[in-house]
């Protein structure tokens, strides 16, 4: 049969090797000696597997599970390595490593902690062990709530789909299924909406500050992420396009049509240089350097100031920009076909741009809709940022 028991101990007292007799080793020529180290010793599929124990009882019944999953054709030398390479841990960190150019710096992120988790409670489980009732184990050991939950079970799941494809396993585990209510960001009606823009305006001396945020709530398809990445030379004045690298992987950049009204603003703006950051902070406000670009809450920051002179209260800037004019564009009897078209949740927005004249006119008409007018006050001259149509 194949493998066997031996022991790197020899007989005390000729010297002689340990003879497996199929009940305990024992030297031939003084048969009551016997060894107090054992080693189980296997070929197959061109690998070796050796495991030591500490007694006879142990290594016989471990030589006997890899000889029957060698009958049944799942032996795999792997599982029985030491570094086990098909432990949940080393696959985890090889799927992460394989993946982290394909994804946001802040989606990274995200994997990094929720395997981390999955790490803390599965170890060096091998993956093909783990089953649905470890999973539903999983889950309930997690203290946070149930969309976070999901969210880490996602991941989890991501993870063995690859595993999978790789033919490491040979089927997907069935995974626990989590409810959860997604929380609602408060909005605004769009004339408060402009107040606080317009106040943004009034207490900010760089005017971009009130520029960006003012795009946030025109162009629905932009993020603050997404917007602070602007460069001079991604900025079309002639034909009135802006194009700005997505936060989603699958689309690589998005070209937004701008409204005549913005088309206006901008050239106002001195151009230097193509690769020059647009959003770059300006001289003489405390705590940034005077050309340094954005950061990604600095939007934010002169939102929640302008919410605070208001007296407004539970407003971020991604409910009172994003979500409050998606709102009013759908009261205003825009269609969802149009409105999902200017999010650009459904169309390649690198691709818009191609599309007709037709496409663009609808995306800035319904852009118009959702900057309606803001006017503010800039060295002494009232400034109108988008006129009603």
């Amino acid at each position: 049969m194949r493998g066997g028991i031996y022991s790197d101990e020899r007989c005390p007292i000729c010297g002689g090797l340990f003879r497996d007799t199929g009940k305990f080793l024992a030297c031939t020529q003084h048969p009551k000696q016997r060894p107090t180290r054992y080693r189980v010793r296997f070929r197959a599929e061109s690998k070796t597997v050796q495991h030591r124990f500490p007694s006879y009882e142990d290594a016989e019944r471990f030589l006997t599970g890899i000889r029957f999953k060698t009958d049944e054709k799942t032996f795999d030398a792997r599982d029985y390595q030491r570094e086990n390479p098909l432990s949940f841990s080393n696959m985890a960190d090889k799927w992460l490593s394989y993946h982290s150019t394909e994804v946001r710096a802040g989606t990274r992120k995200n994997l990094i902690s929720h395997i981390r988790h999955a790490k803390n409670f599965f170890v060096n489980r091998n993956v093909r062990e783990i089953q649905y009732g470890d999973l539903e184990d999983f889950v309930h050991s997690i203290a946070l709530s149930d969309k976070t939950k999901h969210n880490i079970l996602s991941t989890v799941h991501a993870l063995f789909v690859w595993i999978k494809k790789r033919r490491e396993i040979t089927a997907l585990p069935e995974f626990p299924e989590i409810s959860f209510d997604l929380g609602y960001r408060r909005t605004i009606e769009k004339d408060l909406q402009q107040q606080i823009i317009e106040e943004v305006g009034r207490i900010c001396p760089n005017r971009k500050v009130y520029l960006g945020i003012k795009w946030l709530a025109t162009y629905i398809s932009i993020r603050p992420g997404e917007l602070i990445k602007l460069q001079e030379g991604n900025i079309d004045t002639l034909d009135g396009f802006f194009t700005i690298p997505s936060a989603d992987s699958k689309t690589v950049y998005k070209t937004i049509p701008l409204i005549e009204e913005d088309v206006e603003i901008l050239r106002e703006f001195t151009f230097t240089f193509p690769a020059t950051p647009f959003f770059r902070h300006i001289s003489g406000i405390k705590g940034v350097l005077e050309n340094t670009p954005f950061g990604v809450k600095y939007f934010y920051k002169w939102w929640v100031k302008a919410c605070a002179n208001l007296g407004i209260e539970g407003v971020d800037l991604y409910g009172g920009t994003r979500h409050s004019s998606v709102r009013a564009l759908i009261a205003a009897k825009y269609t969802p076909e149009q409105v999902k078209q200017a999010a650009m949740s459904e169309t390649n927005a690198a691709f818009a741009r191609y599309m007709g004249k037709a496409i663009d006119q609808d995306l800035r008409a319904v852009y118009r809709r959702s900057a309606q007018v803001v006017s503010i006050n800039q060295g002494g001259h009232k400034v109108d940022t988008a006129k009603s149509t």
